[in-house]
C-alpha cells in the first residue's frame, strides 16, 4: 500500500519535515529542475495559502516556483495579468517564478489509457524541469466537489486552452456545458498525463488549512467551514487525496457537513476512482502519523 504521512501541526517546519520524508522514501532528491506547482491564487481570494508557508519547502529543493494561466476571466487569465498576480500575492517577490503557458504553443501529452480525452495540453515550459514538487491546498470546489493533488496535476498543469479541453471533455465548445461525470473523469485523464510525464520525479504535498467549499480559483470565496486538520503527503496522489477525503468525513467537527455536501453534490470522489482506475494510484494507503 502506498504511504501516507501526516501531522496535525501545520506550519512551515511542519511542510519541510513531511518533504523530507517524502525524499527519504524516494531514495533521492529531485532531480533538477524542480518544477513547484503551486496555486497562486485570485485576486479577491482570502484562503489561499501564501508563499511564506512553503517557503522552506520550496528552497529545500531549489525549485522554481510554476503556474498556468486560467480559462476564465479574472485576474490571471492572461500573462500579463498573471505576472501581475504573482507579484501582487508575493510569489515572484520571493521565488523565481516561470508561467509554463506564458507563450504557445502548448506542449501536448498523449494519454494512454484515456477514458474521456486522450490528449492534454499542458504549458509547453514543462518541458524544462526534471522534476515537480506539487503543493496543493485542500479544500472544496465549485465544479469538481474538492480540490486537491489531482486537481493540481489536471487543471492545475494545463494551459489556458487544455483547461478549456479538460472542462468540454475534448471540445472547448462545450466549456461549462459537458456531462459532469465526464468532465471529473477527463481530469484523470489529463492527469495521468503529468504522473506518466514525469515518473518516479514527483512529490505531494497537501495542505488542509482555511478549507472553504471554494476554490482559491474563486475571487469571491465562503469563508473555511471546517476546523484545519493537518499537513499530509505521500508519493501517490490518489492515495493522498483519498486521504484527505477520510479525514473530513471522519471530523467531528460541525462544519464537516457543509464541506462533504459540496464535494458529494459534484461527486467529488468521481476524479480519485477514475485516476485509480488507470493505475496512477491507489485508494488503499497506510496512514503514519509523524
Amino acid at each position: 500500500m502506498s504511504k501516507v504521512y501526516f501531522t496535525k501541526e501545520i506550519t512551515p517546519k511542519e511542510v519541510l519535515r513531511l518533504l523530507e520524508k517524502l525524499i527519504e522514501e524516494k531514495g533521492s532528491e529531485l532531480k533538477a529542475p524542480v518544477a513547484v506547482k503551486v496555486h497562486s491564487g485570485e485576486v479577491g481570494n482570502q484562503n489561499f495559502l501564501k508563499p511564506d508557508f512553503f517557503a522552506d519547502a520550496i528552497k529545500r529543493v531549489g525549485g522554481t516556483v510554476v503556474e498556468c494561466n486560467t480559462a476564465y476571466d479574472g485576474a490571471r487569465d492572461t500573462t500579463a495579468k498573471h505576472i501581475k498576480t504573482l507579484k501582487k500575492h508575493g510569489w515572484s517577490e520571493m521565488f523565481d517564478v516561470d508561467l509554463l503557458d506564458a507563450e504557445g504553443p502548448d506542449l501536448v501529452l498523449d494519454i494512454e489509457g484515456g477514458k474521456m480525452i486522450k490528449k492534454n495540453y499542458v504549458g509547453k515550459n514543462i518541458e524544462k524541469y526534471n522534476s515537480t514538487l506539487v503543493l496543493s491546498h485542500f479544500k472544496g470546489h465549485p465544479m469538481g466537489g474538492f480540490g486537491g493533488a489531482l486537481k493540481q496535476l489536471s487543471i492545475g498543469f494545463a494551459s489556458s486552452y487544455g483547461k478549456k479541453y479538460i472542462h468540454g471533455v475534448g471540445s472547448i465548445d462545450d466549456f461549462w456545458s459537458s456531462d459532469h461525470d465526464s468532465f471529473l473523469a477527463s481530469m484523470a485523464d489529463a492527469a495521468s498525463s503529468v504522473v506518466s510525464y514525469f515518473g518516479s520525479e514527483a512529490l505531494y504535498i497537501n495542505v488542509m488549512k482555511n478549507m472553504s467549499v471554494d476554490c482559491d480559483c474563486c475571487a469571491v470565496a465562503e469563508d473555511p467551514c471546517i476546523a484545519d486538520i493537518g499537513i499530509l503527503a505521500s508519493l501517490d496522489p490518489v492515495a493522498l487525496d483519498r486521504a484527505c477525503l477520510d479525514l473530513v468525513y471522519n471530523s467531528t467537527d460541525p462544519g464537516r457537513d457543509h464541506l462533504i455536501e459540496r464535494i458529494e453534490s459534484r461527486n467529488g470522489v468521481h476524479t480519485v476512482n477514475c485516476a485509480e482506475a488507470l493505475g496512477i494510484g491507489s485508494t488503499k494507503y497506510e496512514f503514519i502519523e509523524i
